[in-house]
C-alpha cells in the first residue's frame, strides 16, 4: 500500500503535509496576535461618552428625582421639557 503521495516512488512524502500545517499555524499566529491587540479593545467597553453629560440639566433632574426632591410626574413633566430644548445625544434626530 502507498501512502502520502506514493513516497516510495519519489514523490512528496511526508513533506506533503508541511504546507498545510504552515499555514494552519499562520492563520493561527494572525487570529492570536489580533486577539492580544486590535480586538481586546473592543471587548466589555461602554460607549466612549455617555448619552447623557455628568452636569447636563438632564442629569441634574435625574440626580433630584433619584434623591427625592421632585416626585414622578414633576420628574415626567420637566424631563419633557428639558428634552424639547437640550435633546438627547443617541437619539434619531434626523426626520
Amino acid at each position: 500500500m502507498q501512502t502520502l503521495a506514493h513516497f516510495g516512488d519519489g514523490g512528496p512524502g511526508p513533506w506533503i503535509l508541511f504546507f498545510p500545517l504552515l499555514w494552519a499555524v499562520v492563520i493561527g499566529g494572525g487570529v492570536a496576535l489580533l486577539r492580544r491587540t486590535a480586538w481586546r479593545g473592543h471587548r466589555g467597553r461602554g460607549p466612549v461618552r455617555p448619552l447623557v453629560e455628568h452636569d447636563s440639566p438632564i442629569a441634574v433632574l435625574g440626580r433630584r428625582f433619584a434623591s427625592g426632591e421632585i416626585d414622578e410626574d414633576e420628574y415626567w413633566r420637566r424631563l419633557s421639557v428639558l428634552d424639547e430644548e437640550f435633546g438627547r445625544r443617541g437619539r434619531d434626530t434626523a426626520g
